[in-house]
């Protein structure tokens, strides 16, 4: 009982077997149907040819009266057998006067429409099925006319067993088919489970299979490769982030475990101890400041905020951040400038402004003096970009992929003034609205683009 339970358990075999009842039953309901259809095409083309002969032999009786009908009846004898016909006239008193049937059957009052039944025919005395209608002549004489159906039920018969073995044929065929359906479901899907696994004991590099047929399976194993893909990114961003955290915030802590330890030391003055208490709080600015940018990268990478989406006018944001920066950008003797167009797209404004002066910022701390740096707005397919190119000494080749990683900086130290969070913080931005950060030398000077999706 166990092992059959186990068995009904199992996807395959209930699969199979909902297959095999729903195949059956449609091909039953087909079957069925010509069954029906076939009887009664049958039945009214035999009621249609007896009602025709009821008519004629009638006729003949109102021409050529009782004797005329009789040698009607006389004439189609000889040929009754062929066409399995029967044909009954008696008088008023049950007399047989013509026909190949022996007497008038019991309890059928003429001209009570249409009647199965059983009689005996005259020319062997056989008791035969029949199906007949009968009409009452005007002086009292009763007539029958009908058809053998010996032969229809023998057809029945041959039909049923017909139906029969369409119906196990079907059974078999909807095993069979069944049985290849899920073989080639659930060999894709040992596949992915099989990578899954793999997956989850730790190998990230693992890849669903695909086999190019561009089906629904090769679609989600594609959809599931460019998830995992993203997952390896977050996975190795997280290691690099959190040996990075390590790394930058045990320095600042140890510094400020140093400050805190001095402020005890009797032989110091009150002014020295004034410049430790403010190194101290420089120490602390900077860890708060560290993890507040993680944070934002955090809530950013996991798209909270969402709901917070409007259409954001993107060139009056430029203008917005251009203003704020323009005093600096002056002090620096660095020119500022907007160029392109572009619709309002949905995002989350403070965020977007967020990025955009990040990117400023950056500009403007390689940006040479009397240069210029351009904020370009432009509409490409199904992306807005925002793109912000100085022309400094750009970066080497090999380092641009590694620009938006936490904690990555081309300077020779990381200072203060700069963690290596601030395109990180950009690209989480960009992934947030559907985009991506992309970065390139121009030659010179580096063009950082935020990408935005038009449409949420």
């Amino acid at each position: 009982m166990d092992n059959i339970r186990l068995s009904f358990n199992n996807s395959r075999t209930r699969l199979v077997l909902a297959s095999m009842v729903l195949s059956t039953l449609l091909t039953a309901a087909v079957l069925a149907l010509v069954y029906v259809t076939a009887n009664r095409s049958i039945e009214g083309e035999t009621r249609s040819v007896v009602s025709a002969e009821l008519t004629g032999l009638a006729d003949e009786y109102e021409r050529r009266g009782l004797i005329g009908l009789i040698g009607a009846i006389e004439r189609r004898i000889p040929t009754a057998s062929d066409r399995d016909a029967l044909y009954l006239l008696t008088d008023r008193f049950g007399v047989t006067l013509a026909g190949n049937l022996k007497q008038w059957p019991e309890n059928i009052t003429a001209g009570s429409g249409w009647v199965n039944l059983e009689l005996r025919r005259a020319d062997n005395d056989q008791l035969v099925p029949i199906s007949a209608a009968s009409i009452r002549l005007p002086r009292g004489e009763r007539l029958l006319v009908g058809r053998d159906a010996l032969a229809r039920q023998q057809f029945d018969r041959v039909l049923l067993r017909s139906v029969g073995m369409a119906l196990g044929i079907a059974l078999v065929l909807s095993v069979l088919t069944g049985w290849l359906f899920t073989r080639l479901v659930f060999s894709r899907l040992s596949d992915i489970a099989s990578t899954a696994e793999n997956i989850v004991s730790g190998d990230l590099t693992r890849r669903m299979s695909l086999r190019g047929t561009g089906d629904e399976f090769d679609q989600v194993a594609g959809t599931l490769n460019t998830m995992l893909d993203r997952i390896e990114e977050l996975v190795s961003n997280l290691r690099t982030t959190s040996n990075s955290i390590a790394h930058d915030l045990r320095s600042p802590l140890s510094r400020l475990k140093q400050r805190v330890e001095t402020l005890s030391d009797p032989s110091k003055t009150d002014h020295e101890r004034e410049i430790d208490i403010a190194r101290a709080s420089n120490e602390i600015d900077h860890v708060l400041r560290v993890l507040g940018q993680l944070t934002e990268i955090s809530r950013a990478e996991a798209g909270v905020g969402r709901e917070q989406f409007e259409q954001v006018n993107l060139q009056q944001l430029v203008a917005d951040v251009v203003e704020l920066y323009d005093p600096v950008a002056v002090d620096q003797r660095v020119k500022l400038e907007v160029t392109g167009t572009a619709a309002p797209v949905p995002g989350h404004r403070p965020l977007l402004s967020q990025a955009l002066s990040n990117l400023l910022e950056n500009a403007l701390r390689y940006a040479p003096q009397d240069t210029t740096i351009t904020i370009n707005l432009s509409e490409d397919g199904l992306y807005t970009s925002l793109s912000v190119r100085d022309q400094g000494p750009g970066v080497p080749q090999e380092d641009l992929s590694r620009l938006q990683m936490p904690f990555v900086t081309l300077d020779s130290a990381r200072t203060e003034r700069n963690a290596g969070l601030g395109l990180a913080l950009v690209a989480a931005i960009s992934h947030m609205h559907g985009g991506a950060f992309e970065a390139h030398n121009c030659d010179p000077g580096l063009e950082a683009t935020i990408k935005l999706a038009r449409r949420p």
